[in-house]
């Protein structure tokens, strides 16, 4: 299916930056990166096991040519050479850091690309400043860009670029105006002087130029991707990056000190910066619990579920993002807590375990490899998985989710299990839980652990910006007025607060729902804020 609308809109997107009098340097792909899940590749091509990504492999050459096929004849109107603002295109991305180093299969993306755009337009091919990654990355006809932050040797880096690009302008097509995150570790930052120091080297040395991130940006929904580094690692819902323009778009004392060393070397725009646009404080809303998510298998897993001895991955029941509900029955009566364990990287990515609807804890890929559980023959013991983001770097980004081994309970492997993949999306999205309407408020004595929702209203009068802090909440999701504005998880950081865009409040009632995993708070209230706790 090629989807072009809503957020998809990508026609719309360059109307946009035309009206603005912008330029556009174009990244179609098809593997992009950007810490996107899968670096943009979509998780359906791993329902072939066997399938060679980013290779010339001929699966997957076929998809990206049924891909491209529609995507790049919607740009062609849109280069430069036919009076559009597109004036160059990037191929691929940082293939020089992917293990095959397949020259057919770039050679074969330089021909669609051609084939599609014609020979006018400028095509590219960006690439870490290392010997091995230009060798792999680039390719006569393409022209090599290079991409390094402000710490490296901007001399040696574009002598080692001079090697692969004889001629033409030295181009640092992602200059690091900061870095990105991971939960659970400190937030990244890149001062001011040192980012502006690095660019007047660059800007003297007579080089172009290409800012990575100038706009911070936000992975709504699932939307996040993961490095692996000996260990999973998954990126915040926040994209901020430190960059000169914030998540919410809103201009920092980097941007002052990048336009300082710009105007050194060409006309900058006169007159004042426009100043950020004004944030809301809505204040607290109080939340009420809906009801344990395995309440509503009904509403968010109509279909039968699918039954297998043995576990199935995400992928194969065609669930690519969010959840499924993995159930099976214990065997026999655990009188004494015995462990249910997991083999090294067995669960893709977290799994939150209960027993008879008692939560019990959780199974963590590359942490938490057992816990230990206890019940009666017959009880039902629920797994459920979070996929929290495809890998989108380096080797491994065949990247499976879901039970991707067996379970064992003591020394027993856990057999006959159902499967719900979880369709949270489409009923929040269309207003669920509909509070008002025969809604059930949940007793003060009800458990606040375990997988469950929760539902607020608010009220405002003025719409804007406005971040949604969450104290006391553990992990979880959060969607308002059945948007999903992403993954919250205070209790590991660094991101405390959620970037919610003012146009999807509406004037008068709004309402948020999470899915909380783990624990809630037990004051059961949220917090809009004006301003962003990312560290």
């Amino acid at each position: 299916m090629y989807d072009f609308n809503g957020d998809r809109d990508l026609s719309h997107f360059l109307d946009l930056t035309n009206e603005l009098g912008l330029l556009v340097i174009i990244r179609p792909g098809p593997y992009i990166c950007a810490e996107w899940d899968m670096g943009g590749l979509p998780a359906w091509l791993l329902n072939n096991k066997d399938i060679a990504l980013r290779t010339s492999d001929p699966d997957y050459l076929a998809a990206v040519d049924s891909w491209l096929s529609v995507l790049l004849p919607k740009l062609r109107p849109r280069l430069y050479s036919n009076g559009g603002n597109i004036i160059s295109v990037q191929v691929e991305n940082e293939y020089g850091s992917f293990m095959a180093c397949d020259y057919s299969y770039l050679r074969h993306l330089l021909h669609l690309y051609r084939l599609y755009l014609g020979d006018e337009i400028v095509l590219f091919t960006t690439d870490g400043n290392t010997e091995k990654e230009l060798q792999c990355g680039s390719l006569q006809d393409l022209h090599t860009t290079v991409d390094f932050g402000p710490g490296d040797n901007a001399t040696k880096a574009f002598n080692l670029l001079r090697k692969y690009q004889p001629k033409g302008p030295l181009v640092n097509s992602e200059y690091y105006t900061g870095w990105l995150d991971y939960w659970g570790e400190k937030h990244s930052t890149t001062s001011k002087e040192l980012v502006s120091r690095g660019l007047k080297n660059i800007l003297e040395m007579g080089a172009s130029v290409n800012m990575y991130m100038f706009e911070g940006g936000t992975n709504f929904g699932y939307w996040n991707g993961a490095d692996f580094k000996k260990t999973y690692k998954p990126i915040p819902t926040s994209y901020d990056y430190d960059a000169p323009l914030s998540e919410a778009g809103d201009p920092t004392d980097k941007l002052n000190d990048i336009r300082n060393v710009i105007s050194q070397f060409q006309p900058v725009p006169q007159g004042p910066v426009p100043p950020p646009t004004r944030k809301m404080d809505y204040g607290f809303v109080s939340m009420n619990k809906v009801g344990s998510l395995l309440d509503f298998l009904d509403v968010f897993s109509p279909e039968f579920p699918t039954e297998t001895r043995y576990p199935l991955t995400f992928e194969e029941v065609k669930q690519y993002f969010g959840f499924v509900l993995y159930r099976t029955r214990l065997p026999r009566d655990v009188p004494i807590p015995t462990f249910l364990s997991s083999v090294p990287s067995g669960v893709h990515d977290r799994a939150y375990v209960s027993v008879g609807g008692v939560f019990n804890g959780v199974l963590e890929r590359d942490h938490v490899l057992k816990i230990l559980v206890a019940g009666k023959a017959g009880d039902w013991l629920d797994v459920l998985v979070e996929n929290m983001g495809r890998i989108n770097f380096g080797s491994c980004v065949n990247d499976l989710k879901g039970l991707v081994s067996n379970v064992t309970l003591g020394g027993d492997i856990l057999t006959d299990w159902l499967l719900y993949p979880l369709n949270l999306e489409g009923p929040i999205s269309e207003g669920w839980p509909h509070v008002g309407n025969n809604f059930i408020g949940f007793s003060e004595t009800e458990s606040n652990t375990g997988p469950s929702f929760y539902s607020g209203t608010f009220q405002i009068t003025t719409q804007g910006d406005t971040f949604l802090s969450l104290p006391q909440w553990t992990k979880g999701q959060a969607w308002i007025n059945g948007f999903n504005v992403g993954r919250y998880w205070p209790a590991r950081g660094p991101q405390i607060t959620l970037y919610v865009p003012g146009n999807i409040l509406r004037l008068g009632e709004n309402t948020v729902t999470l899915l909380e995993l783990e624990r809630a708070s037990e004051l059961s209230v949220v917090h809009f804020i004006d301003r962003p706790i990312l560290g």
